[in-house]
This record gives structure tokens, C-alpha cells and sequence, in this order.
């Protein structure tokens, strides 16, 4: 029995077929050909041009995930030890399947990948923009042996290592914006979402998703700040790579933080902290920090120099803006 996502990969190469063509190489009728791209139009918004005499071809190429190549990417150790590995179509986010998982008490370090989701969730409840198989909709249900405050400094360090990790492939002039935003030339490239759960004093389990802009299009005018793609910073690369290295990279960095935490990793913020050692404002609801950014501190508070005595500050409701007007 076919579905849509077996059309949506004939068609996956950008070259038109037939729907004959397509119900051959499926093992069903022209009608339930033409009935599955009239639902793939509807739930995924992928243009799929039909032509009469030439058949149906998507608007352009498009590489979907794949479960297999993205274990690929991993050392033999982190397959043995990783329960599972979800690849998913159109789901409502990454995070709330990982957290339905660890609810229940489902074996863990597990990820789960998407090709859209109809409500990802940004910091602080905002949105996150999901076009479908465009990006990386990323989630991983880790677990950690030791003190829910001890989590403090997790997304800085996934932060630090996402921008590690995409220097080694290539990309320059990026980086990470406190306490969980990746930027390239103004533009918002990546964001994490930390969702710890657990008891206060251990064990805990933290649900990391991870946003990466790998290629979107034309953004909507209804997106409330400048966003950025790999592809507008002239990165052509395979989402499938793209994913398995990620998977690899957090799992790396996990391991890491939970055996010596966020401490070795403060080096790396000379290098992709935005606006170090410069004028910046902090503000909150019903209040306003002005100062210095001094860089972050081991539990990932972040580190301003007001009037000249230094100030620790921690996520939540925080926002970090360069001041312009002070240079």
C-alpha cells in the first residue's frame, strides 16, 4: 500500500514522471498517484507541478531525511548506546514528542528528526518557522546524573559546540547570541530550546531541540526579526549530513558537559560570543541593564559590566540587544 512521502521520494530529484511512470514504479493506480499529490499540495505546501503529456515534478529538488544515512554519521559507540532514532513527516514538534517520551520513561539518550512541524516552539514561546524538508527540526532526550541547577549551563554549551561544528564544515563570520541564538550576518541562523525534567537533586533529563535554517526559501513577512539560511551563507550541504553530524555532535558534547560541565567550554566564547566587550542592553519586562558583555560564566550566566562592577545574569525572561547607541 503507497502513501504520499513513497510519491514525494520518486519525485525528490526535481525530473517530471508520469503518474503512469509513478504507478509503476509504486505497485498502485493512476488515481491513487494523482490523490497522493493532492494531499502532499495540502499538508506539506510544496509546489508540485503537473503537466499534461509530461507527468508531476516538484519545483525543485528535495533531499528528504533518512534514517539510515543519518546513523551513519555516528561512531559505533554512539550507536550502541542510542535507544532509538525517529525520522518523522509533519509533526506538531521534535520537543513534545521527546517530552511525551520522557513522561513515560522511555529509554533514553533518543532523537527525534522532522521534515515540518505544524507548532515548533522557540525561547520563550515564540513560534519557530517549519517549512517542510527544508531545515533541521532537531530533538535529543538525554539523560544527566547530577542536580537539575547543574543543567544551568547546557544551552550555552550546545550553543558553543552547534557553532563548532559548523566552522568545521565551513561556515564563517557566525555566532552564538546569549543565551541560545546562532546568527550569521545579523540573521538568525539556529535556535535551542532546553526542556529539563527530573527531580531537583537528580537524575534529570533534558529534551535539547535544536532549529538550523538550512535553506528557506522566501520567509513569510510575518517573521518578527531577520532570519538567515546555510544556503544564504553559500553552504550547499546534505541535510542528511547535516543531521547525522548534529546527532554525533550533541551526543559528543552531552557526554562532555555531564563529566566537567560548561567550564572548558567558556574558551571557545572568545570565539563565537556575539557582542564580546561590547556596550549592550539587557532588558525584561519592567526593566533595563545597560553595560558591558564580559562573556559567560560557568553556569552560563552571562556576565555584564555595569558602572563598573561586574553583574551575573541568567536566562528566562532576559533579551540581549547591542546598544547602538553607545557604539
Amino acid at each position: 500500500m503507497t502513501d504520499p512521502r513513497q510519491v514525494l521520494r520518486a519525485l525528490s530529484d526535481g525530473r517530471f514522471r508520469s503518474g503512469e511512470e509513478l504507478a509503476g514504479m509504486l505497485g498502485c493506480s493512476r488515481s491513487a498517484i494523482w490523490k497522493h499529490v493532492r494531499r502532499l499540495r495540502q499538508e506539506s505546501g510544496l509546489q508540485i507541478d503537473a503537466v499534461t503529456g509530461r507527468g508531476y515534478r516538484l519545483s525543485e529538488p528535495l533531499e528528504l531525511l533518512d534514517q539510515s544515512l543519518i546513523l551513519n554519521r555516528l561512531s559505533a559507540p554512539q550507536r550502541a548506546a542510542l535507544a532509538a532514532c525517529h525520522v518523522h513527516d509533519v509533526i506538531e514538534s521534535t520537543n513534545e514528542l521527546a517530552l511525551r517520551a520522557a513522561a513515560t520513561g522511555a529509554g533514553a539518550p533518543q532523537a527525534w528528526f522532522a521534515e515540518a512541524q505544524t507548532g515548533g516552539r522557540g525561547r520563550r514561546g515564540r513560534g519557530w518557522y517549519s517549512p517542510y524538508g527544508r531545515n533541521l527540526y532537531f530533538s535529543l532526550l538525554q539523560p544527566f546524573d547530577m542536580p537539575m541547577h547543574r543543567l544551568a549551563g547546557l544551552s550555552v554549551a550546545v550553543g558553543l559546540g552547534l557553532a563548532e561544528m559548523l566552522a568545521d564544515m565551513g561556515l564563517e563570520g557566525h555566532g552564538l547570541k546569549w543565551p541560545n541564538d546562532l546568527h550569521w550576518q545579523g540573521g538568525k541562523l539556529a535556535g535551542i530550546l532546553i526542556e529539563a525534567r527530573g527531580e531537583s537533586e537528580g537524575p534529570t533529563s533534558a529534551v535539547i531541540g535544536i532549529g538550523l535554517n538550512v535553506d528557506l526559501g522566501r520567509p513569510p513577512e510575518w517573521l518578527e526579526q531577520p532570519v538567515c539560511s546555510l544556503r544564504d551563507a553559500g553552504m550547499d550541504v546534505s541535510r542528511n549530513r547535516l543531521a547525522g553530524e548534529l546527532l554525533a555532535r550533541t551526543l559528543e558534547l552531552c557526554g562532555r558537559f555531564a563529566a566537567e560541565g560548561l567550564a572548558p567550554l567558556i574558551p571557545q566564547w572568545t570565539r563565537y560570543g556575539l557582542y564580546q566587550d561590547q556596550a549592550v542592553r539587557l532588558e525584561a519586562p519592567g526593566r533595563r541593564h545597560l553595560g558591558i558583555l564580559r562573556g559567560v560564566n560557568a553556569d552560563g550566566g552571562l556576565r555584564l559590566e555595569v558602572e563598573g562592577q561586574e553583574r551575573v545574569f541568567h536566562g528566562g525572561e532576559l533579551s540581549l540587544r547591542r546598544e547602538e547607541s553607545n557604539g
